[in-house]
């Protein structure tokens, strides 16, 4: 019922998106099942005339696949060439912004910050825009709020003074527009922080921090990240010559740059918050806006920012103002259509083997477990549809894409929820032989079977989380797959397998053994000797319409374990024989207790004419 309402509800959700939205009812396919669009991009050199070593071309990548992943493209390919060309290729058929971030340059950026927000759009009207005096007192006027009438006219974008005192007079570039971009700019939603929107370096720039927690009106660029010479990141040097145990990063500027720095914390130190803050821009985005204190000037060119760093924010930090240091654009060398002739051959192959393996699957579960073939069967089936819904689902939302390696995993998945089935079946069967009713050994086998099923998929699953966060590429496909089919089998082994045999127990096909279901007794080999009470074990069929007795009847030696009932179908052949000798024994000697008759020998397991012989036991 449960599993019902989830499939209806998955389903159900993709049929609105199909409706009402861009989603589609076919996942879609990676760049080697699909094909798409390839772009190389050659650096520029400038200025050094030196070529971009592979730790440059490496956090360029970085740059291009995060603004990628940000504007919802998965299963992206973004690798190096020889000579420093950088290959991106993407699945599909990318829109035009996407494909425009990735021919944009990164850019690294020092503007003097103006204004900081919430990251959501404000709804309350007027809204006052800051000013700075000459003093550095903050005054407060209200801007122009657009109405949303249809002769309302656009907020104006001249400044409200002929010139500005310096790039941090707010009065002069925060005009109405800019108020009016900065109150409507929502930081929380992705699309705003896909990067690559640089600004007109001489005006106001409205933008959102890296992390989206924050959003920023900043003034124009005041030092380029080519003046960085270095950054770097450690602990910090206290006054007396020692380490401390907090995290900074070191940036150290250029004879340029330590000028042009020098003019801008000499101005800024003098201001308050935030307006004595100065923002580091990558890519369009703020990846820090540290503060001056009163009173403190950097005249040596070299600067601490301090925080709440911990050692891997400083050095992610460090490596994007070191990557913001180097003069590095690029240029489309060419861009063009690629096919997905050999991907699309290999998914054929790859499809044909999961069918020739899922069909050996039926066909050995058909002979080997007859109707209960059919549970798996059906078992099968709805995990396929849950899967094939989850993955449809998460390419709508997620912008996930099944690629050939992705296409293996949901194969080997085959396997995997076989497995746990068997495993269930077998359980049932050994408990059947251990001489357990078939409604009993549903529910012990379950017991049984199920920290061994919770187990195996324990294992598969961590194996799938170290490969997807250990691999690149196409083996992450593969590990994700996996992992989603691992976590679907425990979900249909639970809450479909085991509630349907517990319903199919209760049938007379199946409780009765039936030779097509699976069951028969002569196939569990538990009908060759069988326990039918007053210590007496006997061999051959069970005359038709007599039922066993159970073992409970029986006297139990002290030393003899304890024994269950015995199943309508089948006997006590999961008895050993000391198991048989002790009940036969037990009955004599209660038998002779009755007559106070001496025992002067136990009997023996068989029994073949009166149904029971005596004899010595040495």
């Amino acid at each position: 019922m449960v599993l019902g309402v989830i499939i209806l509800a998955l389903f159900g959700a993709i049929a609105a998106g199909v409706k009402w939205s861009t989603a589609s009812w076919t996942p879609n396919l990676a760049l080697d099942l699909e094909g798409g669009t390839q772009i190389i991009l050659q650096p520029v050199i400038t200025e050094t005339g030196k070529k971009p070593d592979s730790a440059t071309i490496t956090q360029a990548i970085d740059v291009i696949r995060q603004r990628v992943d940000s504007s919802g493209v998965a299963e992206a390919e973004i690798t190096s060439q020889s000579g420093g060309n950088i290959v991106v290729a993407l699945p599909g058929h990318p829109s035009e912004e996407t494909l425009k971030l990735v021919r944009t340059s990164a850019q690294m950026a020092f503007r003097p910050v103006l204004a900081i927000g919430n990251p959501t759009p404000t709804d309350t009207s007027p809204t006052p825009t800051p000013t700075a005096s000459a003093a550095g007192t903050d005054t407060s006027t209200p801007a122009p709020t657009p109405t949303a009438s249809a002769s309302a006219e656009a907020p104006s974008d001249q400044p409200t003074k002929a010139a500005p005192d310096s790039p941090s007079d707010a009065a002069y570039y925060i005009t109405p527009k800019v108020q009016a971009d900065f109150d409507a700019l929502d930081c929380t939603d992705p699309a705003n922080l896909k990067g690559g929107v640089n600004g007109d370096p001489d005006k106001a720039f409205v933008t959102c921090s890296q992390d989206g927690s924050a959003k920023y009106i900043l003034g124009p660029i005041e030092i380029e990240g080519a003046r960085i010479s270095s950054a770097s990141s450690g602990l910090n040097q206290l006054p007396s010559g020692g380490q401390g145990n907090e995290w900074v990063v070191n940036i150290a500027f250029d004879g340029k740059g330590t000028t042009q720095f020098t003019d801008v914390t000499t101005r800024l130190q003098a201001q308050t918050s935030p307006q004595n803050q100065f923002a580091m821009v990558l890519d369009g985005l703020v990846i820090s806006a540290p503060s001056l204190a009163p009173g403190v000037i950097i005249s040596n060119g070299k600067a601490e920012i301090s925080g709440t760093f911990t050692r891997t924010s400083a050095a992610s930090l460090a490596s994007q103002l070191n990557f913001g240091s180097l003069p590095l654009t690029f240029t489309v060398q060419s861009e063009e259509q690629i096919s997905a002739t050999l991907g699309s051959e290999q998914l054929e192959k790859g499809l044909i083997a999961g069918l020739i393996g899922l069909a050996l699957v039926v066909l050995y579960s058909m002979l080997q477990y007859r109707a209960l073939g059919f549970v798996t069967v059906a078992s099968l089936l709805i995990a396929a549809t849950v899967t094939y819904g989850v993955i449809t689902l998460l390419s709508w939302t997620q912008g996930y894409r099944l690629s050939l390696p992705g296409v293996a995993g949901l194969i080997v998945a085959i396997g995997i929820t076989a497995d746990s089935f068997i495993v269930y079946f077998e359980r049932i069967r050994d408990e059947l032989r251990e001489g357990r009713t078939l409604v009993a050994a549903v529910d012990r086998g379950w017991e049984r079977a199920r920290r061994t099923i919770l187990a195996s998929d324990a294992v598969n699953f961590l194996a799938a989380i170290v490969l997807y966060l250990l691999a690149v590429g196409g083996v992450r496909g593969f590990a994700f797959t996996l992992g989603l089919t691992t976590l679907i089998d425990v979900l249909v082994v639970f809450m479909f397998t085991h509630p349907v045999m517990q319903l199919l127990a209760r049938t007379k096909f199946f409780g009765e053994g039936h030779r097509f279901s699976g069951l028969d007794p002569r196939r569990l080999g538990v009908e060759g000797s069988r326990y039918v009470g007053r210590g007496r074990v006997v061999t051959g069929p069970r005359p038709s319409g007599v039922q066993d007795a159970t073992v409970e009847d029986a006297p139990v030696d002290a030393g003899a374990a304890p024994r269950v009932p015995v199943s309508v179908g089948g006997g006590t052949g999961g008895q050993t024989i000391a198991e048989r000798r002790a009940a036969a024994r037990a009955a004599e000697q209660k038998a002779a207790a009755a007559t106070d008759a001496p025992v002067d020998a136990p009997t023996t397991e068989s029994e073949p004419e009166s149904g029971r012989t005596e004899g010595n036991e040495h």
